[in-house]
Parts: C-alpha cells; sequence; structure tokens
C-alpha cells in the first residue's frame, strides 16, 4: 500500500454527538476526543479537507462541544443525516465527490453502525478508507470491535490516528513534523 499524501486525503467526523457520547463508556470517549482533536488539528496544518455528519442533531444532538469548536474554527458545519450511511446522504457524497480524495480517514460513532456503513459505501466507491480504531466508540465495545473487523473485511484499513498523522507527514525535521508530533506527545 503506498502512503497516504495530505494532498489526497479527505478527514469524515461520523456523528460524534452529545446524546450518543454520553451513553459511550467514558474510557473509549477519552480516547476518542483528544485523538479526533489531533486528527483535526493535524488536518488544518497540513490543509487536508474536512467534513462532519450529525445523525438526526433533533434526537441526538449537537456534535460534542471541543470537536464543534474545532469544526467551528475552520468553517465546517456539520450536515445532519437520517441516513446511516454518510454518502447515502446527497449533501454528503456531494461534497466528497467536490473534495475527490483518494484516501477517506473515518473517525467517529457508532463503529458497527453508520462508522461501518459509511466506510464499506467509500469502499464501493473507490477510495482507499482508514478507519482510526483509537478514534471511533460504540455504546458496547463488543460492537467497536465487531465494527472494526466489518470495517475491514470490507477493504478499510484500521489503524491508530498516530499512524495516519506520520504517514502524512512522511519524515521528521520539517516544521509540520515539529507542529503535528506536538498532538499525539
Amino acid at each position: 500500500m503506498e502512503r497516504s499524501l495530505p494532498a489526497h486525503s479527505l478527514v469524515l467526523v461520523v456523528d460524534v454527538q452529545e446524546r450518543l457520547a454520553n451513553a459511550m463508556p467514558p474510557a473509549t470517549m477519552e480516547r476518542l476526543v483528544p485523538n479526533t482533536l489531533a486528527l483535526l488539528e493535524a488536518a488544518k496544518i497540513l490543509g487536508i479537507s474536512t467534513l462532519a455528519t450529525e445523525q438526526y442533531p433533533k434526537g441526538l444532538g449537537p456534535t460534542i462541544g471541543p470537536i464543534r469548536d474545532a469544526l467551528h474554527q475552520r468553517g465546517i458545519e456539520p450536515i445532519d443525516k437520517l441516513t446511516f450511511d454518510a454518502c447515502g446522504e446527497p449533501r454528503v457524497a456531494q461534497a466528497i465527490a467536490a473534495a475527490a480524495p483518494r484516501d477517506v480517514i473515518v473517525v467517529g460513532m457508532e463503529t458497527h453502525v453508520c462508522v461501518f456503513q459509511t466506510a464499506r459505501e467509500l469502499v464501493r466507491r473507490n477510495h482507499r478508507v482508514f478507519v482510526l480504531a483509537d478514534a471511533v466508540a460504540s455504546r458496547r465495545d463488543d460492537h467497536r470491535t465487531l465494527g472494526l473487523s466489518l470495517s475491514e473485511r470490507a477493504g478499510a484499513f484500521v489503524m491508530p490516528t498516530e499512524t495516519i498523522l506520520f504517514d502524512w507527514l512522511e519524515r521528521a525535521g520539517t516544521e509540520a513534523f515539529k507542529a503535528v508530533s506536538k498532538l499525539v506527545r
């Protein structure tokens, strides 16, 4: 597999919403939030396109505060949806098509439903998909594990956040390396 390049990547934050977050295991959220924030900051530093979705925000609430703030700093408003597969929402599909990424990096909730269905569809649409294992959550840990396995079986690559960040960087000693490496310390 060749290296993921920032110019050919897109970050997709799937449904990291208040009411869902409240139902997640605390330890999972303690990983998801800082890793998602590190990913978003690295994407900002490296100029990587970013999208976010919200599943039925009337019922599940808005994106959680820290992630919502990081998105707003870049002028990114989450796209509301009713489909579990984010690509099933035409505005999401159009935004991904407009960005034309080779690689789509997926984080969010729930791993075994919306994350998996989105990853599967992105693979079907000929994207290389990276699901970040330490930045996804399900209400039950066994469902999270199964969602990661299903994503991998569908053709996605499952890895930790740090792996994609350093793949984007390629080498140490650059200004980008100095800025991004601070995010994972």
